[in-house]
């Protein structure tokens, strides 16, 4: 396998680190990452985006650029067929073709593997822990990759998981959710919108019950599935950063740090 890197710039003008493992008989692994200025803190912040996007897709550049400026290194990849391994038509019409793979969640959980050993030889920092944010299929693929590192219950720090649930759009990978989602042990924020058009509430508050953590927090908001309050993003980056640093008590009254 062969890794390309090469250093541009995000949507917002950020600096970042692109990369491109190729690979001979699989898809190749494509993403970003996003390195401090200064020394790099130990947790790596892991984002996955939705269908209709990419590894840039909002929030995830402003929130990594955020946790840079706290010293700890991002990671965003491409979805299987989405950013720089797009297969036409894009967006959700090409996913929604992709889910009918039966290897599709393990083979993005192999993907994320690669790109989180990519991202260690990078920094030069092994056995990082990791702190996860995906929302949509950001969580579809998201909760599996939490669930396989169940058997290192101190590898994941905090997650930020939500807009899925075991109805709706991907109704027919329900029981798998349950199952993954009953091995997350760590705290875990979960985000809903109550007129969600692609994934109604009953699944959704199924699919957070079924978390296995004791330390889990539902922020439920009116609206459809893409119009999450940008409140809601400020939240999550106070509660990931707030549980890696290990000085969150009472989440509602603590600041949001810049």
């Amino acid at each position: 396998m062969t890794v390309e890197w090469n250093k541009t710039v995000d949507p917002l003008g950020k600096t970042t680190q692109e990369f491109r493992l190729l690979r001979k008989s699989k898809r190749d692994v494509t993403g970003a990452l996003w390195l401090p200025h200064s020394k790099i803190k130990d947790t790596l912040i892991v984002f996955g985006h939705g269908a209709s996007g990419n590894r840039y897709q909002a929030p995830i550049c402003s929130l990594a650029n955020r946790f840079i400026k706290n010293g700890y290194a991002s990671i965003s990849i491409d979805g299987p067929v989405h950013g720089l391994r797009e297969i036409p038509p894009g967006g959700r019409e090409a996913f929604a073709q992709e889910l009918r793979s039966p290897t599709v969640i393990e083979d993005m959980i192999e993907d994320w593997d690669i790109a989180i050993k990519l991202s260690a030889d990078k920094t030069k920092l092994a056995d990082k822990t990791i702190a996860y944010f995906g929302l949509s299929m950001g969580s579809i693929f998201g909760i599996p990759l939490l669930s396989s590192f169940a058997r290192d219950s101190n590898k994941v720090v905090v997650a930020t998981l939500g807009l899925l649930g075991t109805t709706g759009a991907v109704k027919f990978l329900g029981n798998r959710f349950k199952t993954d989602a009953s091995l997350i042990t760590s705290p875990t924020l979960f985000l809903m919108q109550l007129e969600d058009e692609l994934f109604p509430r009953d699944g959704c508050l199924e699919l957070f019950d079924s978390i296995g953590s004791s330390n889990k927090t539902l922020h439920a908001n009116p609206g459809l599935h893409p119009e999450v309050p940008t409140i809601e993003i400020d939240y999550a980056f106070q509660f990931m950063l707030g549980h890696i640093e290990g000085h969150l008590t009472n989440p509602e009254n603590t600041p949001i740090a810049q």
